[in-house]
């Protein structure tokens, strides 16, 4: 492993850098694509192809102070049934331009806590997809499941509409630092879930644990990650805590003299790190975790790995297309995002126009430079011969360029004949070498910390 003196002066501590889940980043859409980019876009999918679908339900029983997703708290069914019928509604204006013979390779369920939905309502939202694609034969379908908001009939309906992958968020068991970032949620309750989980049939579990938070130690990580362990999840996503108060204002809760410093985050991750690898879990990109014979973890080895907004994935779709508040899309001609306010959001579905605000379309060079961040986000190298053979770019300009990364690391990377590789001990500065070939300006957002 590099040194932490490497590591400091390399600005890794200080460094503030995108998670590279799209490129060009968020920030980075603007306004100049619209409802018909989105509509013409989806009209230009293949007909008897796959494609992924993600869901967006904002709404929670309570709002987790440490969260900083797209979110609004209800104590009423009202509001989300009148989401609900304009969700189906926006499905049904999908179904009219979706070219015919289209299947679902994914369907991700999202929020929020979409496991408030009452059993009718997740029936009522699963019968609408059904009636525009079905699902293809190989599917994953995916709920992010809240234990404290989940109960026998809902998982019901949920395994009835096919439900076959299960997500839990944990982030800490420990009961100080769940007070801490307002997120009540005991190792019993969330034990019981995973039970009710797995006793419908659904046997493929992931669950989220976060590294960096408020009081954490070394100690209190350990615990955590046993106890997760204990559910023997299939796959974990060990992301590190951003806080970004001044884009997620219910942070503000979470006292900053109390977050670990950049080095003890460090020290957090390769804590839990270890003993996932000692468990005998594979190490998927930068912060997932596999079980060996996991989709991710075949993905890996046979080289087929991707990174979208979820995280890592293995899906072969082309376009993903996000539905509901906020939610943002991914075709092969760029990005599309829905307007992140329900009530605008329901506005426009309501006027009968989907509801994109804003996105961007690609350049050669962003899908150039995207598969390059791509690249090293899951493989951690960028395969020349790749990109000389899909992208227009001179052999000479592109190893100008990865030498140019590569001294600008220190010669901490491997360049080579056959590209650029980041070696085992220099992968805390992925994300850092991911936006040496991000070719916007990073100023236009404050991004979370480099680890």
């Amino acid at each position: 492993m590099v040194t932490q003196t490497q590591l400091a002066q390399l600005g890794l501590f200080d460094a503030k850098v995108p998670r590279y889940t799209s490129y060009p980043t968020a920030p980075h859409f603007d306004s100049s694509v619209g409802p018909g980019d989105f509509t013409n876009w989806i009209g230009a999918i293949a007909p008897d192809s796959e494609v992924s679908l993600y869901i967006h339900v904002p709404f929670c029983r309570r709002l987790c102070w440490f969260c900083a997703c797209r979110t609004q708290g209800t104590q009423s069914d009202a509001p989300v049934q009148t989401y609900l019928e304009t969700l189906k509604t926006e499905i049904e204006m999908l179904g009219q331009v979706l070219p015919k013979g289209v299947r679902l390779s994914r369907l991700h369920w999202g929020g929020g806590t979409p496991t408030l939905l009452a059993p009718s309502m997740m029936r009522d939202l699963a019968g609408a997809i059904a009636d525009i694609a079905p699902f293809a034969e190989s599917y994953e379908f995916s709920v992010e499941i809240d234990p404290n908001e989940i109960d026998g009939p809902r998982l019901d309906a949920l395994a009835a509409a096919g439900m076959n992958r299960a997500s839990i968020g944990v982030q800490d068991f420990n009961d100080e630092i769940q007070k801490t970032i307002g997120r009540i949620q005991s190792f019993d309750i969330t034990r019981q879930a995973v039970d009710e989980i797995r006793a419908r049939g659904v046997t493929s579990l992931n669950a989220d644990i976060l590294f960096g938070l408020p009081d954490q130690s070394n100690a209190r990580i350990t615990e955590s990650v046993q106890k997760l362990l204990a559910l023997s999840p299939d796959r974990v996503a060990l992301y590190g805590y951003a806080h970004v108060p001044w884009m997620a204002k219910r942070q503000q809760m979470i006292p900053s003299d109390k977050l670990p410093t950049p080095q003890e985050r460090l020290a957090l991750f390769e804590t839990a790190r270890e003993l996932f690898l000692w468990d005998g879990y594979t190490e998927i990109g930068i912060d997932h975790f596999a079980v060996e014979g996991d989709a991710l973890s075949k993905a890996q080895k046979n080289g087929t790995l991707r990174r979208n907004f979820q995280g890592y994935t293995d899906d072969p779709a082309d376009a993903l297309i996000g539905l509901g508040a906020s939610s943002i899309s991914r075709f092969p001609q760029g990005y599309a995002q829905n307007a992140p306010a329900t009530s605008a959001h329901t506005a426009r579905i309501r006027a009968g126009q989907f509801s994109t605000t804003r996105g961007h379309v690609f350049t050669p060079e962003d899908r150039m430079r995207s598969r390059m961040i791509e690249m090293l986000m899951c493989n951690f190298r960028i395969d020349a011969a790749e990109i000389l053979r899909d992208f227009d770019i001179s052999q000479e300009a592109l190893f100008a360029m990865l030498d140019k990364v590569q001294a600008e690391f220190g010669g901490l990377l491997n360049s080579t004949e056959s590209g650029l590789a980041i070696p085992f001990k220099a992968r805390p500065l992925t994300r850092m070498v991911a936006r040496a070939f991000d070719a916007y300006e990073l100023s236009k957002a404050g991004h979370s910390s480099a680890i």
